[in-house]
């Protein structure tokens, strides 16, 4: 006589079912030993993005300053008694703002579309967080070739640096760190949500003017400036530019440690919601 069969389950046992390990020494170390191929994708990325262009790297620099000659014309218009400068010359009180977020605007954006479609995704043993860091990268040539005109800008407003200008690599830092959350926090989430793709460049424009770039952060009002700096850190590192490069002081202490905070704190969620999701890019890229 048989023996009735065991019921089958409607799911595995959970003791079974796989989970993700999220080892943060583990991942870090697997990330930097695959350093030599976000080096290959950035110098991939910048030849096929230059090549057979007369102007070539020329265009990383066309960009902010073609946005920075249409904003002093508006403002010089209609807000030159509404946003005061603080005695800057205009042009570069803007260009500082402009490169900071030229630098982030595109990160983010081509970050986002690094994993859908990539052919290399399932063809190179590497974590899959070297696709939209190495974008971050290409966008950070792009950032170094932009900021090489702030001299000549200081030339021609007759200024020198402040000497609290040393400020600047740290503020750079933070920068650096947030784009690189956001970056990689985006493109985990555009493989799955793919109307992303299509509305970040509306909504990197809609942040241009939410954010203290093209006016001081004394125009926000007084009770909002430290949800600003938690919920964008960029307007603390512009701010933090402005008071070392222009001012001649440090940057302010309360928005410097909100922003680099909040920029760690976004990397530490972006990367864990990024090796949660990313067990499905294969199947749903």
């Amino acid at each position: 006589m048989l023996e009735p069969r065991p019921p089958v389950p409607d799911s595995p046992p959970p003791e079974i079912r796989y989970r993700r390990a999220l080892a943060f020494g583990t991942s870090g170390r697997e990330l930097w030993g695959s350093r030599h191929i976000i080096r290959g994708l950035v110098v991939r990325q910048v030849r096929s993005q230059y090549s057979q262009q007369v102007l070539g790297l020329a265009w990383a620099v066309l960009a902010p300053l073609a946005q920075m000659v249409v904003f002093t014309f508006l403002l010089n218009r209609v807000g030159k008694s509404t946003f005061d400068t603080g005695g800057v010359w205009r042009p570069l009180f803007l260009y500082v703002g402009l490169t900071c977020w030229s630098f982030f605007s595109s990160s983010v954006t081509s970050a986002g579309a690094s994993l859908v479609g990539n052919p290399l995704l399932n063809k190179v043993y590497a974590p899959r967080e070297v696709f939209p860091i190495a974008q971050v990268c290409s966008s950070g040539v792009d950032a170094f070739a932009s900021a090489a005109l702030t001299p000549l800008l200081f030339l021609a407003a007759g200024r020198w640096p402040s000497p609290t200008a040393y400020w600047v690599p740290v503020l750079v830092l933070i920068l650096i760190v947030f784009t690189v959350a956001i970056s990689i926090g985006v493109s985990a989430v555009t493989v799955y949500v793919r109307d992303l793709r299509s509305g970040m460049p509306l909504i990197m424009q809609l942040g241009l003017f939410l954010t203290p770039i093209l006016y001081p952060i004394s125009q926000v009002p007084a009770r909002f400036r430290t949800i600003t700096m938690v919920v964008n850190p960029i307007a603390g590192v512009v701010e933090g530019l402005r008071s070392c490069l222009f001012y001649d002081r440090a940057p302010d202490l309360q928005y410097t440690v909100i922003a680099a905070a909040a920029s760690v704190v976004y990397l530490i969620g972006a990367f864990l919601l990024f090796k949660r999701l990313e067990t499905g890019f294969a199947d749903v890229s």
